[in-house]
């Protein structure tokens, strides 16, 4: 059946073959061309999938007159599907700008959803997944590594970046650095693949066993880091509220009129006031 003058934004998998969806295979049969990230890489796919239509490459960096003759084939009548080399398609991967040109010249655009890497990281990971935060691959260089996850630090969303074989041991080092040691993470590599892993621990536990295993720097990678949570205070402990009235009116008044009126203030025990305010006179 050939589908409706339009762009598909097709998800392909991230390894295993199997992950293809029935309705992605229709689609791909059936338009009339499909623009690729890598044309060599996805003819495999389309051989595996039986799928025997033209292809063409298309990559952001050279979006400007590859997207105006792909829209214009669009405006003109025909069908267009656009792939990655694996995943979904604009999740750190080419297509952002022809969709949002596509968009602009009225063209519908119409999403095939399946495989997505770091979705199947997050939901298999163990950490919370109500809300996290998206960063993609991180930056290369060291210096600017440490910029982002220092502006991360007390991020609460699950943090989720992807990272490359040959960086992953500098960019866990800078990460236990800024989120610190004891943070739970999970790294995940070879997603749907033979040899698929998840490390699960501290940020300090992970980092030692890749640094201890080059298996473990070899692939696809993505880390997940949990959110920061505010270390829970002790029931002596005053909140910074009670304790900066207090120290104002301890400046003026006898320390148990001063306990008396912070507590109608802040509504901290009396009691407690006082006795904080005996142990720092």
């Amino acid at each position: 059946m050939k589908p409706e003058n339009a762009l598909y934004i097709v998800a392909t998998p991230i390894g295993n073959l199997a992950d293809m969806t029935p309705r992605a295979i229709e689609v791909l049969q059936n338009v009339d061309v499909i623009a690729a990230e890598d044309t060599r890489h996805s003819a495999k796919l389309m051989q595996h999938c039986n799928v025997q239509r033209p292809l063409i490459a298309y990559h952001d960096h050279t979006f400007v007159e590859q997207s105006e003759r792909i829209i214009a084939r669009i405006k003109s009548g025909e069908s267009l599907a656009l792939i990655s080399d694996a995943g979904t398609p604009l999740i750190s991967d080419p297509g952002y700008r022809l969709v949002s040109l596509a968009r602009q010249a009225g063209v519908k655009v119409i999403p095939i959803p399946g495989a997505c890497a770091l979705i199947t990281a997050l939901c298999a990971a163990g950490l919370p997944s109500d809300r996290f935060m998206f960063e993609g691959f991180t930056p290369a260089k060291s210096v600017s590594r440490r910029k982002c996850f220092e502006a991360l630090a007390s991020e609460a969303r699950t943090l989720v970046f992807y990272e490359s074989p040959h960086r992953i041991e500098g960019a866990l080092a800078d990460m236990v650095e800024c989120f610190g040691t004891e943070r739970p993470a999970v790294m995940a590599r070879e997603l749907t693949k033979t040899f698929e892993t998840f490390l699960s621990g501290s940020l300090g536990e992970i980092y030692q066993t890749v640094c201890e295993d080059a298996n473990q720097q070899r692939g696809e990678i993505i880390l997940l880091i949990e959110g920061y949570k505010k270390p829970e205070q002790s029931g002596d402990e005053l909140s910074a509220e009670a304790e900066k009235t207090m120290r104002v009116l301890m400046g003026e008044l006898p320390l148990k009129q001063a306990a008396a009126l912070t507590a109608q203030i802040t509504g901290e025990k009396k009691n407690k006031l006082y006795k904080w305010g005996l142990e720092i006179q």
